[in-house]
């Protein structure tokens, strides 16, 4: 009996309009209009909280990325380049300075490039290529991150416009913006 019920097409029960005397209060929101506000808040409240947990991930990552960089970098820096400390020896008279340099000019082995064995020189050579792509891993991040802060402050409020070619003093390939400036109350 009950599905035989439900077969027959039902009324729609329509909401009441605003009545003529409170039109001067403005529109009155209906169930549908707030069912629609409800969701776009819910979204953007949303999309809020994920660029928060992408901005905490982000800044783990970028000091997980510098810090490597930094380390590829020093290490990198002693195995190329000969090192820059350098002996300073006091003597008294001419002969004994040329004694010292006699004496240390000999020991001295001179480092170059000839000398490495190949396996360092693929060890150092993928090493460079590491820090490279490292680099650019970082460069990409920065821009994602800039992007997403970008995208916050324009969701925000105060009115802003974007900027034509001839009011930008350094031109760039983003878009500009201004944001008119408001009094505080």
């Amino acid at each position: 009996m009950s599905s035989l019920r439900n077969s027959i097409p039902s009324r729609a029960h329509k909401e009441r309009s605003q009545p003529s005397a409170r039109k001067k209060f403005g529109l009155l929101e209906k169930h549908k209009d707030y069912v629609q506000r409800a969701k776009a808040f819910h979204k953007k409240e949303d999309t809020l909280r994920k660029l928060r947990e992408k901005a905490a991930n982000r800044n783990e990552d970028e000091f997980y990325f510098k810090m490597k960089i930094e380390r590829l970098t020093a290490s990198l820096h002693s195995i190329d380049n000969q090192p820059a400390n350098k002996h300073v020896l006091f003597a008294e008279d001419r002969e004994e300075a040329k004694e010292l340099q006699s004496r240390y000019s000999k020991s001295e082995i001179p480092f170059s490039i000839d000398h490495i064995p190949a396996g360092i020189k693929r060890k150092t050579d993928r090493s460079y290529k590491e820090l490279e792509a490292r680099k650019d891993r970082l460069s990409q991040i920065e821009k994602i991150y800039m992007d997403m802060a970008m995208k916050k402050e324009l969701q925000k409020n105060g009115r802003k416009r974007k900027l034509t070619e001839d009011e930008i003093v350094c031109p760039t390939s983003q878009p500009v913006y201004k944001w008119r400036v408001e009094r505080k109350r």
